[in-house]
Parts: C-alpha cells; sequence; structure tokens
C-alpha cells in the first residue's frame, strides 16, 4: 500500500509542475488580452482568440465591437483575479474574479486550448453575475 501511494505520490509531482506552467502561461494570455482590452488594443487582444473565435468574428474591430457590447465587465472593470483552474490535456478552465467599473461582481469562466504551434489560445469566456448559477 506504500509503494502505491509512494508512485502516486512521484507521479504526481511530474505531472503537476507542467499543469502549474499550462496554468500559468494560460493566465500570461489571459492578462495580456485583458491589458490590450485596457488599452482599446483591438489587434492585440484578437491575437489572442482562437481560431474558431476567430471565424465568428473575421476581423479584431468586430470582435472588440462584441467584448464592448456583450461583455462590458472583462473591457472594463475596476479589479481582475484569478480563481480556480484545472487542466486537462490540451485544455485549461481559468475562473476569474471581476468588479466591474460599477462595482458589481462577475464570476468569468475563460477556456484556453493548446494550438499546433504550441501556444494557448482563448476558446471561449463565459460571465455570470456572481451569485447567479447557470
Amino acid at each position: 500500500m506504500r509503494a502505491i501511494a509512494l508512485i502516486a505520490a512521484i507521479l504526481f509531482a511530474l505531472v503537476s509542475p507542467a499543469a502549474a506552467d499550462d496554468v500559468s502561461t494560460a493566465q500570461d494570455v489571459i492578462r495580456a488580452q485583458e491589458q490590450a482590452f485596457a488599452r482599446d488594443d483591438a489587434a492585440g487582444a484578437y491575437s489572442y482568440a482562437a481560431p474558431a473565435i476567430r471565424q465568428i468574428f473575421p476581423q479584431a474591430d468586430i470582435f472588440m465591437s462584441m467584448v464592448q457590447n456583450q461583455y462590458a465587465p472583462v473591457y472594463r472593470h475596476r479589479s481582475f483575479e484569478f480563481g480556480e483552474a484545472q487542466s486537462a490535456g490540451d485544455r485549461i478552465a481559468q475562473r476569474v474574479h471581476i468588479v466591474d467599473a460599477n462595482g458589481e461582481a462577475w464570476e468569468a469562466l475563460y477556456t484556453l486550448e493548446r494550438q499546433a504551434d504550441g501556444s494557448l489560445k482563448i476558446t471561449g469566456c463565459s460571465l455570470l453575475k456572481a451569485g447567479q448559477s447557470v
């Protein structure tokens, strides 16, 4: 039994750093997009969107307009703090706690996926007022 626990601990130690690195990279991508929104840098923000998002919104200005209108708390906010993250294979889900410009609390769930070139791109963002259920 101890041998199994030891093997499990070793395997977990070998897997955890990669998962932690992936989560850290995902947070860097989300933060970079958030900062691009703050600068009104449509091309910069759009560069972090996955190909499926880019198909739906084929130009950076169209993407930026969608974010401004449908994701106002992501676009402009008082605070933007990372919460729990989960990593499975090439996919990462990252929660973000947001307080919007009016002081209202929101929960965002970002999803990211590793691309063929090795980069992580944002595949989606679900946004709910804090305390609401899906």
